[in-house]
């Protein structure tokens, strides 16, 4: 019987950290616009820049955390959020403000690489001689970083209200979650060796499905993050909210989200992943567009609420389905760096949708767009698990103890026929 399996913490936390800055997206954009008297265009090219800078950070390190190591670079990641969020907050220089965004977008970018490639490492079973101390499913690990993300933002939403206007809050609080953080990078592994390198090096697999779930997923952060980067914007302006309500929605929305991650966890692969995807994918379409109509309380509330209630559900099946093309987790990495694309243009496109023709029909013309992308991501989420089934049928039906009575020969038994999950 072996021996039970720990949870990898280190991972837990650095998906948390790495995962926080879009979550905060409204509040930081609000507060850049108030706190340094910019317009709503400006501070979303800020928060923008912000995103495209960790996007930049995860295509560059896809394939390279294993060579630098896990430990080095996700301190270096961390130490860049600090300095980068750290500095922004304590200076009201535009410019400054600015590189210091920047900075604090490449720390971000940098530890999600290195907590998407840990995860997404997981799916593959090690050899008979090495231990499985960072042993677990890649979708519960997935799923408990969500929930530390949710929890942690909906905690901030609640409090942030209360300290102050000015722009320095949000980006404080990135800061300081990367310096809690740091302490549990003393258990990650530094450069892995090479016996676990062996296996899937070379070209990427599955390049097509993986090239289309990019795109797809590019365009799905998109979407969600069109109108999540205006949300604050809507409930401010059009619903006529105050602050601090518009911030316990959000706080009551991420609340949601925990509900809706557990729920994912409990799930597991029993779905598959197609229906939770698609579906999942043309339930918030249908949310969006409540959300971006929404003239009162009920329904902004009701609006925002059931959108975080299933976005996270959506996406740590999408984060799993990446983990499954590759062991080594360079297509995990690759997506979730597609999807900050994504998520780093949100805010301009929903500010120049929402500039030409309103809070309501942006939220219909992102609500098609989502139903269109539905359709190549369950694609994908299909074509994977018909790979999936024809890998255990070729291992459960091949006689391999006939083969070597029969002939004297050893049977390589190979562990990377299962590596994908």
């Amino acid at each position: 019987m072996s021996a039970p399996r720990s949870l990898p913490w280190p991972l837990v936390a650095l998906f948390t950290a790495g995962y926080l800055a879009p979550y905060l997206l409204p509040t930081i954009v609000g507060r850049l616009g108030t706190g340094l008297a910019l317009s709503a265009t400006q501070a979303g090219a800020i928060g923008s820049a912000l995103l495209l800078s960790s996007a930049t950070a995860g295509f560059l390190l896809a394939s390279r955390v294993e060579r630098i190591g896990a430990r080095p670079l996700a301190r270096l990641g961390l130490a860049l959020a600090v300095v980068g969020y750290g500095g922004a907050a304590l200076t009201g220089v535009v410019p400054a403000v600015v590189v210091g965004a920047l900075v604090g977008g490449l720390g971000s970018g940098t530890v999600t690489a290195v907590a998407a490639t840990g995860i997404a490492a997981m799916g593959v079973p090690p050899a008979r001689t090495e231990s499985r101390a960072w042993g677990s499913d890649p979708h519960r690990v997935t799923t408990l970083g969500l929930l530390g993300v949710s929890a942690l933002a909906g905690a901030l939403y609640l409090t942030i209200p209360h300290l102050g206007a000015g722009h320095g809050q949000p980006l404080a609080a990135l800061a300081l979650t990367a310096l809690a953080v740091w302490p549990l990078t003393g258990r990650l592994p530094g450069r892995t060796a090479p016996a676990r390198t062996r296996t899937g090096h070379g070209r990427l697999p599955h390049l097509r499905s993986g090239l289309l779930l990019a795109a797809a997923m590019l365009c799905w952060s998109l979407a969600q993050n069109s109108l999540w980067g205006v949300s604050g914007r809507i409930g401010l302006g059009q619903a006529h909210l105050t602050e601090v309500t518009v911030g316990a929605v959000f706080a009551v929305a991420l609340g949601a989200g925990l509900v809706g991650v557990v729920g994912a966890g409990t799930l597991g692969p029993r779905l598959g992943r197609a229906l939770p995807i698609g579906g999942g994918t043309a339930l918030i379409a249908a949310c969006i567009a409540l959300s971006a109509s929404a003239t009162d309380l009920p329904s902004f509330a009701g609006g925002e609420i059931a959108w975080n209630l299933l976005y996270p559900v959506v996406l740590s099946y999408v984060i799993g389905l990446a983990a499954s093309l590759d062991p080594r987790g360079r297509w995990a990495v690759l997506v979730g760096s597609a999807s900050s694309l994504g998520t780093a243009a949100g805010p301009l496109t929903g500010s120049a949708l929402a500039a030409w023709a309103g809070f309501p029909v942006m939220g219909e013309v992102l609500a098609v767009g989502l139903l269109g992308v539905a359709v190549p991501l369950t694609m994908v989420a299909l074509r994977a698990s018909r790979h999936l089934s024809s890998v255990v049928e070729i291992q459960l039906d091949t006689p391999v103890v006939p083969a070597q009575r029969t002939y004297g020969t050893a049977c390589p038994n190979s562990y990377a026929s299962t590596s994908a999950r």
